[in-house]
Order: structure tokens, then C-alpha cells, then sequence
């Protein structure tokens, strides 16, 4: 009975992990964001706002229009590795629904704000830290430009260590009434 038990061991150790699902970072680049639509709601998370914010000490954010306008929204805004990115009119501020047991956020997104107003997130879905195209460092790198890394994950890769990134590029488009963020370049680095 112990080498049956073996042989059906084996057998599920040699089946293939499954790959992560496709991510919007293996599609062509397009644009999700519109001109002048509201800051999205904060989908439901598993802990109250209240909760995560106590367990993980977090600090209110409220100061700008960005931070008061992922929080109306029901996000839990926060700075980004803990920096401000703020330049000339524009700031781009995370906004969380949730932590996990270390306090990484879940459920989050990258929210870029112009003149004050709302002109689109980084990512067309939320992500989560540690998971296949979780964003990384964010910069403003130029005027009306933003660069943003994101991990890209193997069914065989450590949540330490993302076997590539992907680095996209976004122009604020400031052609119309209202300022909108559009990607326009994407590059993959071992």
C-alpha cells in the first residue's frame, strides 16, 4: 500500500502548474480610460476600510483632491512606496480595498489626477501585490508623461522574484475638455 501511495504521489507532482491568466500586458496596448468619467468605485473588499486601516496603521490621506476623491470613492488612498508623486498638475495616488496579512496592498489600483480632476487609472483592473502584473515604481518622467513597472509572473516563479517586468509608458492626452491618460508604449524587461 506505501509504493501505491508513492506512485499516485509522483503522478501529481509531475502535472504542469497552470499558467497565470492572460493579463491585459500580453493584449496590444489600448486605452480603457475616458475623458472626464468619475473616479471608479472601490470594489467590496473582505475587511472594512476602518479595519485595514487600523490593522496595517495607516494614516488618513485626505490633503489633495486626489486623495479626497479615491477616499469618497471608497478606496483607501495611499502613496506609493510611501512617495508623493506630485508634479507641476499632476499627482498619481494607489488606492487600496484591502492588505494582506503583511499589510501589502490588494484590491488596488494607480489613479492619476490633472488640474485636480480625475483623468484615469495606471491598470484597467485592480491588482494585487505579489501577483502577476502588480505595478512596481512609478514616475513622472517627463511633462505629460508617466512611466510604471509591472511584475510579470511564471506559473513557476517565487512571489519574490517575477521572472520580468513590464514597463508602460502613458501620455496625458490634454486634446479635449477634459485631461485623460492614454498608454502608448510598452517594453519588456528580463
Amino acid at each position: 500500500m506505501h509504493s501505491a501511495a508513492v506512485v499516485v504521489a509522483a503522478s501529481f507532482s509531475q502535472q504542469p502548474t497552470p499558467a497565470p491568466p492572460t493579463s491585459w500586458l500580453d493584449r496590444p496596448l489600448s486605452s480603457w480610460n475616458q475623458p472626464g468619467q468619475p473616479v471608479p468605485k472601490a470594489p467590496r473588499a473582505e475587511q472594512s476600510r476602518a479595519d485595514t486601516m487600523q490593522r496595517c496603521r495607516l494614516r488618513r490621506l485626505g490633503s489633495t483632491s486626489g486623495e479626497r476623491g479615491l477616499a469618497d470613492a471608497g478606496w483607501i488612498p495611499y502613496h506609493n512606496f510611501d512617495q508623493q508623486i506630485l508634479r507641476d498638475d499632476v499627482e498619481i495616488i494607489a488606492g487600496m480595498t484591502g492588505a494582506d496579512g503583511m499589510c501589502r496592498p490588494s484590491g488596488y489600483n494607480l489613479f492619476v489626477f490633472v488640474g485636480g480632476a480625475f483623468a484615469g487609472s495606471l491598470s484597467p483592473a485592480p491588482m494585487t501585490s505579489r501577483l502577476d502584473s502588480s505595478s512596481g515604481a512609478v514616475r513622472i518622467t517627463a511633462k505629460d508623461t508617466i512611466s510604471a513597472d509591472f511584475a510579470r509572473y511564471t506559473s513557476t516563479d517565487p512571489l519574490c522574484c517575477p521572472s520580468s517586468h513590464v514597463t508602460v509608458r502613458y501620455k496625458i492626452d490634454r486634446s479635449g475638455p477634459f485631461a485623460v491618460i492614454v498608454p502608448s508604449e510598452m517594453r519588456v524587461r528580463q
